[in-house]
């Protein structure tokens, strides 16, 4: 085991990240012609279900173990299970507490929430609540790792005793050896990840982040969502209890035997990070599932319907719409983004959804004619990948409490341009590395060992972002305001407080955003999994 588990072939990512195109397309060919989506998909080798045929699950809400002292206390063991995703079929995951997606966590601004996760998986795992803002120890560096049982920890091999086995850690260097900055591998049986919740209330949403190997945990099922409220969104009449849905959307493909198909150049995920060469720029799933269920079907009331639409997805993308059988399209009234409620609605017909977004939207069913169906759907999808979920109005609603408010909130930052001390610019594109090809940001690929961005806690910058394919960009710690596209100002969907935007193909946008809450060290990063895998990360020090 021990040389299985041999730090430099499963952390490092010099020669291992330039070797994942290996044998395969060029990345210029795989995203040759700007397709309306990055990335080549995978078909399925087991007969799926027709759409519409399987009822909509509801992630469980975790109870908490504790509640003494002003924090809620849980437990989550992260652990393979065998499941029936296609009916019929039996499908090993990879799960938080048995369950794809993860079990919800529920939560109220300014309580503080500790979960202690537990890996019984058989390779290292670390956790990343996404959109958080989280002191750095618990951010989930991709080397502060959570060890199986009867792994060697590479930290204590090397002399690195910061505390015990329940404490978390900054990440560090390659190998787990001692690096320059005296920062180090950090690796852990359990480990307890403290949020505070000292942020606006929306939905956010907790995943795998080990380094080289994302995209592939995230595939196999470490993915959930965690939700935080104030008191700012219960004075407001929103759809609430069973009219509030949330919806993580992912795409997936099985294999002939009806396990997930995905190809890893390591299928152990041990030591050779990356994809097959064709599937470089991105893995794409040939079955859409909403909650863990392939295109399903949910009964709705003709009434209000508050949908929390999260996108899951290694690299797909969406263009949401919904459409009435009989032709008609709904309004999409958006009421939130990625980091809480907007100032006002904004109302749209078709809404895009990239990788790691995530918005806050209201659907009027009330004046759709019992058994009515609504479809939502893809429209950058074609044949079954169009097709996302449904809705099927069953009767008229006996109340209807749920409202769009022409004003929603009045905490958003009121940062400006002229605020800025400090412009950066980045370039997120495909390009050389030692052996191969990868993904870039600003022609360098991810390296744990080095700063890329040092920053003072309390700064405004703006960042110009420009990309060659799509590039969701994420920021760790830290919301952000769109400013501009290109020539233009940013689009309807950009509005509000973000933490990740959508790069199209050539496409420049510039940003703004305050580094505060927290010092440490934290990353930004494409959240296409796969360019993450493959070099797309940097470190971001905040002093």
């Amino acid at each position: 085991m021990t040389e299985q588990w041999s730090r430099r072939r499963v952390l490092a990512v010099g020669s291992a990240l330039g070797a994942a195109t290996a044998g395969g397309v060029a990345l210029s060919g795989a995203m040759a012609n700007h397709p309306a989506t990055t990335g080549n998909q995978l078909r399925s080798g087991v007969p799926l279900p027709k759409p519409y045929t399987v009822p909509l699950p509801i992630p469980p809400v975790l109870k908490p173990t504790s509640t003494a002292g002003g924090t809620d206390r849980y437990e989550i063991s992260q652990h393979r299970v065998s499941a029936e995703i296609l009916p019929g079929v039996r499908t090993t995951l990879w799960t938080y507490h048995g369950s794809f997606p993860g079990p919800t966590i529920e939560g109220r601004r300014g309580r503080p929430v500790t979960i202690r996760h537990r890996n019984e998986l058989p390779v290292p795992t670390v956790v990343h609540l996404h959109g958080g803002h989280t002191p750095a120890a618990s951010d989930g560096y991709p080397t502060d790792l959570v060890l199986p049982k009867g792994w060697p920890d590479p930290a204590a091999e090397h002399g690195d005793h910061h505390g015990d086995h329940h404490s978390g850690g900054h990440g560090g260097g390659q190998d787990g050896h001692q690096m320059s900055d005296s920062r180090a591998v950090t690796s852990k049986l359990t480990r307890e990840y403290t949020f505070p919740h000292d942020q606006r209330a929306t939905m956010l949403w907790y995943h795998d982040h080990r380094m080289d190997f994302t995209a592939p945990a995230i595939w196999r099922g470490l993915a959930g969502m965690h939700l935080i409220r104030d008191d700012i969104e219960d004075a407001l009449d929103l759809p609430r209890g069973e009219r509030e849905l949330p919806l993580m959307i992912a795409d997936r493909a099985f294999a002939a035997d009806g396990s997930l198909d995905y190809p890893s150049l390591d299928p152990d995920l041990l030591s050779r990070p990356g994809v097959e060469g064709r599937y470089a720029a991105g893995v794409l799933g040939d079955v859409i599932l909403v909650n863990g269920a392939p295109w399903p079907v949910h009964e709705v009331d003709a009434a209000r319907y508050r949908l929390r639409l999260l996108n899951a997805s290694n690299a797909r993308h969406y263009e949401l719409e919904a459409l009435t059988d009989d032709g008609r399209l709904l309004h999409l009234h958006q009421i939130g983004a990625d980091q809480g409620l907007l100032s006002r609605p904004v109302t749209h017909t078709r809404l895009p959804l990239a990788p790691a977004e995530r918005y806050d939207v209201i659907v009027d069913f009330a004046n759709v004619r019992p058994g009515t169906r609504v479809r939502l759907l893809n429209r950058l999808g074609s044949g079954r990948t169009r097709e996302v979920m449904a809705f099927r109005v069953a009767r008229r609603a006996r109340k209807d409490d749920g409202r769009i408010p022409a004003k929603l909130a009045d905490d958003l930052p009121a940062w400006r341009r002229s605020q800025a001390t400090e412009v950066r610019e980045f370039a997120f594109k495909s390009g050389r590395m030692q052996h191969g090809r990868g993904w870039l940001i600003g022609g360098r690929a991810f390296d744990p060992a080095r700063t890329d961005v040092r920053t003072r806690l309390g700064t405004v910058e703006l960042w110009r972002l420009v990309a060659d394919v799509h590039h969701p960009v994420h920021l760790h710690l830290v919301g952000f305001k769109v400013l501009s596209r290109g020539r233009g100002g940013p689009l309807p969907h950009d509005a509000g407080l973000k933490d990740t935007i959508s790069l199209r193909p050539g496409e420049s946008a510039e940003i703004l955003t305050r580094f505060d809450g927290y010092r440490g060290r934290y990353l930004f990063h494409c959240h296409n999994a796969e360019h993450e895998d493959m070099g797309m990360m940097a470190n971001l020090e905040i002093t």
